[in-house]
């Protein structure tokens, strides 16, 4: 029998949940929670195989709650269940250490076979959050700009040399011509023009 820990500050859902689960013959909820507080100290006093964790909730969120259940017991499985896809919110569930990412449109089977799955030590993705996990890793995020490289940059703007920004910035040409090359690999470039309208596109300058 697998146990499961509901944490949802809506009744409603809670009750819902415990309804479809309690369906399948392998799974028994033993606890619910309204609160991230609250599930950090049912998940220490009833120790459930797997906990359906919220995201958004009211003081400890999802991701604070499920650090913290995993810090103290990584045995635990958590499975977030929520309305929001965002890239944050899924990065930020994954880096908590969250076994599961699910929308809660999820069917009965798919939420029953992702507890089972998550039980077994297995990581389970709503389609749409794996593929955007998927795009996050092979489009990675462009490494922020220094704000000297900026400076630099802002000046190739206005036409400047790499002699005149050396002398507007108090630093040698060697130095501009490695600020300019670590831009043209942060944001992907090859030239000083394309650097130019690409950070204007990023709003860099403002």
């Amino acid at each position: 029998m697998i146990t499961i820990l509901l944490v949802d500050d809506h009744p409603v859902v809670r009750e819902g949940l415990r309804g479809m689960l309690e369906a399948e013959a392998d799974l028994t909820v033993i606890g619910e929670a309204g609160s991230g507080d609250e599930a950090v100290a049912l998940s220490r006093a009833r120790k459930p195989d797997v906990i359906l964790m919220d995201l958004r909730m009211p003081g400890l969120d999802g991701v604070g709650a499920t650090r913290k259940i995993l810090g103290e017991t990584p045995e635990q499985r958590v499975v977030v269940l929520t309305t929001y896809e965002t890239d944050a919110d899924i990065l930020r569930a994954v880096e908590a250490g969250a076994s599961g990412y699910l929308l809660k449109d999820a069917s009965r089977a798919e939420l029953a076979g992702a507890i089972r799955a998550a039980s077994r030590g297995e990581t389970v993705l709503a389609p749409s959050v794996a593929g955007r996990l998927v795009d996050r890793v092979r489009n990675p995020a462009p490494q922020p700009l220094s704000a000297r490289e900026i400076e630099v940059l802002r000046l190739v703007g206005t036409g400047s040399t790499n002699a005149d920004i050396g002398r507007a910035l108090h630093i040698s040409e060697a130095t501009v011509k490695t600020h300019l090359l670590r831009v043209f690999t942060k944001l992907g470039v090859s030239d000083r023009t394309a650097a130019v309208t690409t950070a204007m596109s990023l709003n860099l300058f403002t």
